[in-house]
């Protein structure tokens, strides 16, 4: 969907200032640290997965996501979540105090003692499908130039644009369709494009992009 989180295809936002990677703390702040963990424990209860996750925090007004920080959105999408799975209520949420209610949502529950191996084990999104890739390493793409209603991870400011296949990654699992609940695998290129394809023969530097594109997302020159 378009919104305020691909700032990657809106003008106006000025340069991005990022924090030097080696002085930048893994947390700014403690509630960070607490969103985080309670992101990935709700996330374990297998209600939702992580391109729903990720939808519902882009569903948010496009004012609302740029005000917010960082983990401030993911904690917004994670109410969101709770509160359409029914996990939470809202007098919960006002009270802060939980409810107890039957649930057979137990048995998925993430303990202190199994988060490591948790951690460690992540969640592999490769898959094997049966037709074989349309692109190869060197074949000219042009990525499509469309407005999806939901979750996409093709950025705006490569819509339209033209590259060129740089590595073909296997198949994985297609987000557009894993956010709407339908698990389903499509080839993933790495797609490499020129600044001036993208930005326009003003971009002040001549360098290389390197973009991860599925296979819905391209089409041939």
């Amino acid at each position: 969907m378009n919104g305020g989180h691909d700032l990657g295809g809106m003008h106006g936002l000025g340069p991005i200032n990022p924090e030097p990677e080696q002085q930048e703390p893994v947390f700014h702040h403690e509630w960070e640290r607490r969103v985080f963990a309670l992101t990935l424990a709700s996330g374990s209860l297998r209600q939702w997965n992580l391109d729903q996750s990720r939808h519902s925090r882009e569903r948010q007004h496009p004012a609302d996501y740029l005000r917010n920080s960082y983990y401030e959105n993911w904690y917004q999408g994670l109410l969101k979540l709770l509160f359409e799975k029914g996990l939470i209520s809202q007098s919960e949420q006002d009270s802060g105090k939980a409810v107890p209610m039957e649930t057979h949502l137990t048995d998925n529950v993430l303990a202190a003692s199994k988060v490591t191996d948790a951690m460690l084990k992540g969640g592999p999104v490769n898959m094997d499908i049966e037709p074989p890739p349309l692109f190869k390493r060197g074949d000219t793409v042009r990525v499509r130039n469309i407005n999806p209603e939901g979750h996409t991870r093709l950025p705006r400011y490569a819509r339209g644009r033209q590259g060129v296949v740089d590595i073909h990654h296997g198949a994985h699992v297609f987000p557009d369709s894993n956010a709407q609940g339908i698990r389903e695998g499509q080839h993933l290129y790495g797609v490499q494009f020129t600044s001036s394809e993208l930005w326009g023969s003003e971009a002040r530097n001549d360098f290389q992009v390197c973009i991860d594109l599925w296979e819905p997302y391209l089409q041939e020159v």
